[in-house]
């Protein structure tokens, strides 16, 4: 499932064609992902203007100037596709602020494209959802915080107010492995199986560690590695596994620098080599989901 960073950079590469833009046609191609759409939804966006972008954890709101916010979850195996409405493919703005060939085409629809979106300056934006495990809502912009996919969850992990010692407080009296604490997406939101790997081998900490020793001296050394770890991963336009691309097409590439992520047996890139007494990245299996680590160094 894409994590922050992959939300992120989608919802850039959305922001740069569609923001200040008007949607002159909004259809579904059915009644449902992985709830059913809301009522009258292309009736309700058709000639909204979108007026600005908010990512909320792995979620993606678009802000409307009928003061409505459409939420947007791409769940396993969702992507945004934009393209021309019609005629020869042109160049288009990605994410990353450059000029991509866009993969557009006059002809039918991509497969599974379950929501599309028709801008007044000719490009659609497609959803597409081979798996259906994504969702789509709309809802008032006043009270997105209170949607019941929003409410409770965490600090966002890139803004000021995730602090160590908020970290610290959050894992107070948390028994639980601080691998899984952190993807409870109530102690912060957005991260995912990849991301906390990352995070916890750059700050040392073991993900069998209990998550209330976490606190103090070792949550100062997580709050930067989880920041400096995202912010990596979105400059990179985040990570190509299975299914994800980014919204102009390419794939993100900061799977080329995981230092254990799906590396097991590999060398450990703290560790010296052979005779440093390090057995390389090391698997196991926390709560049914990998998990990956240098037994060495992360204590």
């Amino acid at each position: 499932m894409p994590e922050l960073p992959e939300v992120e950079t989608v919802m850039r590469g959305l922001a740069a064609v569609l923001q200040g833009r008007r949607i002159i046609r909004a259809e579904t191609t059915r009644p449902d992902l992985r709830w059913p759409f809301p009522d009258r939804l292309g009736e309700r966006l058709t000639g909204a203007r979108v007026t600005g972008f908010r990512r909320r954890g792995k979620y993606m709101l678009a802000r409307l100037d009928t003061a409505e916010s459409l939420l947007i979850h791409l769940g396993m195996s969702g992507r945004m596709v934009a393209r021309p409405v019609e005629g020869p493919p042109v160049p288009w703005m990605g994410p990353t602020g450059r000029f991509s060939d866009a993969r557009g085409h006059n002809g039918p629809p991509e497969a599974h494209e379950h929501l599309f979106m028709e801008t007044e300056d000719g490009t659609r934006i497609g959803f597409v959802d081979p798996r259906r495990f994504g969702c789509v809502d709309l809802m008032p912009t006043a009270e997105e915080d209170r949607h019941k996919l929003l409410d409770g969850m965490g600090p966002e992990p890139l803004e000021a107010d995730f602090t160590p010692a908020a970290l610290s407080a959050a894992l107070a009296g948390k028994k639980t492995p601080i691998k899984a604490a952190l993807l409870d997406q109530a102690v912060v939101a957005g991260l995912g199986n990849i991301y906390v790997a990352e995070a916890l081998f750059r700050a040392g900490i073991s993900p069998r560690r209990l998550a209330q020793t976490v606190a103090g001296a070792r949550a100062a050394k997580l709050v930067p590695a989880i920041k400096a770890v995202l912010e990596e991963a979105i400059g990179a336009g985040g990570s190509s596994l299975r299914d994800y691309v980014r919204a102009d097409g390419e794939l993100g590439r900061f799977q080329d620098r995981f230092a254990v992520y799906d590396r097991e047996g590999q060398p450990c890139p703290l560790c010296p080599g052979p005779g440093s007494g390090c057995a390389g990245v090391a698997r196991i299996v926390q709560s049914g989901r990998s998990t990956f680590y240098c037994g060495k160094t992360q204590r």
